[in-house]
C-alpha cells in the first residue's frame, strides 16, 4: 500500500471515528449516524506487509494503521517495572522453568 492511500485510509477512519464519537455522546439516539462512504480507490486495499515468504499479504481486512491481525506491529515490550523484572528472569534460558512474580 502507497503512503498517499495509507494516509488517505488513516482520514477516512479518523472521520468514522468522529461521527461514531458523537452518535455515543447523544447516547445513542435516533436516527443512526450516517457514516462517510468509503473512496473507491480505498475499495479492497490490502495489508501489502512481506510475509515470511517475501510476498506481499493479501489480506484486505486492515486496520486503521493499514495493517491486518497479522501484521500491525510489533510488541513494543514490557512496559512496568515488574514486567521488566519478569522478562530478565526468564530471559533466553529454554530449559529452566518461568519465573513468575
Amino acid at each position: 500500500m502507497s503512503d498517499s492511500l495509507r494516509k488517505k485510509y488513516k482520514a477516512h477512519c479518523a472521520k468514522h471515528a468522529q461521527v461514531a464519537q458523537a452518535w455515543r455522546e447523544r447516547d445513542y439516539s435516533y436516527p443512526p449516524p450516517v457514516y462517510p462512504v468509503l473512496p473507491d480507490e480505498l475499495r479492497g486495499l490490502a495489508c501489502g506487509a512481506k510475509t515470511r515468504a517475501g510476498t506481499p499479504c493479501k489480506l484486505t481486512s486492515i486496520y486503521v494503521n493499514g495493517r491486518c491481525k497479522l501484521h500491525g506491529g510489533l510488541s513494543t515490550g514490557p512496559k512496568s517495572a515488574a514486567g521488566r523484572a519478569k522478562c530478565a528472569l526468564n530471559g533466553r534460558q529454554p530449559k529452566r522453568k518461568k519465573q513468575t512474580l
